[in-house]
């Protein structure tokens, strides 16, 4: 007999407590005439055998999806330090805004003129949007950050066109997000790899270098993946508009600039933002995401259509656009997300937007200080909202950054961003965000020191972790290769 079941980890597939003979509801007995399926439905929407369906209780049903959602992890039940995706905490207020039936009801095939609501919406986030980055225009229609960076991009090559000018090439530096180079790729750029220098910025030099006369853009992260600010923008900036390119700007570590230097100051003339990263939407596991893309004043033309105008009657969808890339996405963009960015950035105003920037960039230098005679730091300097530890003391004892990751789990914390940025061996990428209270940083810091003196006292402690949850150490190449997507007996 299995004793607590209730606390139970290792809970089974549904199909294992199933028996045969069990019902999850009693029907009543049928008090209409019984109907030949094959007299209402179509012989070939007909199954030839029963499906395999469990047979199991309704209560067993409740309580086995019950106890699956809590093996899962969220932002809801814990720190979520990953770096480089600003998983902070989504305000409830975000949802109930974007509950109301008034969002949740409306269909994108009505009338404009049955829609002013939800278009003013958008039209007053686009505007929210271009005064918080310096970009003069927005389109919210792009569903992600990498399908932001491939409307960027496009607008870029379509720029290009239109001028008569064959620049086949985009510079980005090797510690980018790896869908930088993707992105680029898909619109028909060749990608022009830029080395960092050994301080974590891109030098002027350095592109300077690389700038040609076939050079369309170049797409740099600003502060960049190693959490530094980049200190030569302007000039780098510079460069470029003198060689007739444009300056791409990934907007996904946009958190720590948030009402204290705006992207469009630096010299961009196009990049994307993370409404599900700066601006407070759940995300991970795929979705859901809105990568609106903002650009300067002489690219608008080229924006994706439909673009909301406000005229005297209210506010229309405009297609006449000879210059537009067309359109990126189905409708209008990722509504609710939408929805959830405006109720965000209302509730919390100018100095609100400006002290989550503040904090997030307070609170990551302070865990960074408070680690720092534990791990290695690959850039020990003043950081912006993430930093990168290194697991170079660990691995003198034998231990190294996925044994770090694994054991942090025990401790009951999400773990960070691991092996990233590619250019920093060993890699733990921490960003905490704004949203997290002194005790649970603190509770951090404290697991993360304890996990340094095991690794020290006792690596191979480290190495078996995790020893609390069902699965410790799964093949994750054989999951992905050989997934287990059906059931069998």
């Amino acid at each position: 007999m299995t004793v607590s079941r209730h606390i139970l980890r290792d809970e089974p597939i549904i199909f294992e407590r199933s028996s045969p003979g069990k019902k999850g509801i009693t029907l009543p007995e049928y008090d209409v005439e019984k109907l030949n399926p094959e007299e209402v439905i179509p012989k070939r929407l007909l199954r030839e055998t029963p499906p395999e369906l469990p047979e199991v209780s309704e209560v067993e049903v409740v309580r086995h999806f019950v106890r699956l959602s809590q093996q899962n992890y969220g932002v809801d039940l814990g720190f979520y330090p990953l770096g480089s995706c600003t998983m902070k905490y989504n305000p409830k207020v975000n949802e109930e805004v974007a509950s109301l039936p008034g969002f949740t009801c409306i269909h994108p095939y009505q009338p404009e003129e049955l829609s002013q609501g939800a278009l003013e919406l958008i039209y007053e986030l686009e505007r929210m949007l271009s005064e918080i980055s310096g970009m003069d225009a927005i389109s919210l229609q792009p569903a992600a950050g990498a399908h932001g960076e491939l409307t960027g991009t496009l607008i870029a090559r379509a720029y290009y066109k239109k001028l008569g000018q064959k620049r086949t090439k985009v510079l980005i530096p090797d510690s980018a997000h790896g869908t930088n180079p993707a992105s680029s790729a898909i619109a028909g750029f060749s990608i022009v790899e830029l080395k960092t220098e050994k301080a974590g910025y891109l030098t002027p030099d350095v592109v300077k270098e690389a700038m040609t006369e076939d050079v369309a853009a170049i797409m740099i992260t600003n502060p960049n993946t190693l959490g530094l600010f980049e200190e030569h923008i302007l000039e780098i900036s510079d460069i470029v508009h003198k060689g007739g390119g444009l300056v791409y700007m990934d907007g996904a570590n946009l958190n720590a600039l948030l009402g204290i230097a705006k992207p469009g100051d630096m010299g961009v003339d196009i990049m994307h933002f993370n409404l599900h990263k700066t601006f407070s939407t759940p995300h991970g596991g795929g979705g859901p995401g809105a990568g609106p893309v903002g650009v300067k004043k002489e690219l608008e033309p080229f924006l994706p259509v439909p673009r909301i105008v406000k005229n005297r009657g209210g506010f229309e969808l405009n297609y006449n656009l000879p210059s537009s890339i067309g359109r990126v996405r189905a409708f209008y963009g990722n509504f609710l997300v939408l929805v959830r960015a405006y109720a965000y950035i209302l509730s919390l105003g100018a100095e609100g937007l400006r002290r989550c920037a503040e904090t997030a960039v307070l609170i990551a230098n302070y865990i960074r200080v408070r680690l720092m005679d534990y791990y290695h730091l690959s850039y020990n300097k003043v950081c912006m909202h993430e930093f990168v530890l290194t697991d170079k003391l660990q691995r003198e004892y034998g231990a190294k950054t996925m044994d770090i990751a694994k054991r942090l789990i025990d401790y009951g914390f999400h773990p960070p961003t691991v092996y990233f940025p590619l250019v920093t061996s060993g890699a733990i990428m921490i960003e905490p965000t704004e949203t997290e209270s002194r005790d649970e940083i603190e509770g951090f810091i404290q697991a993360m020191i304890e996990i340094a003196k095991e690794a020290e006292a006792n690596p191979e402690l480290l190495k078996n972790a995790p020893h609390l949850t069902k699965v410790s150490r799964p093949d994750e190449v054989k999951a992905v290769r050989e997934p287990r997507l059906r059931w069998k007996p």
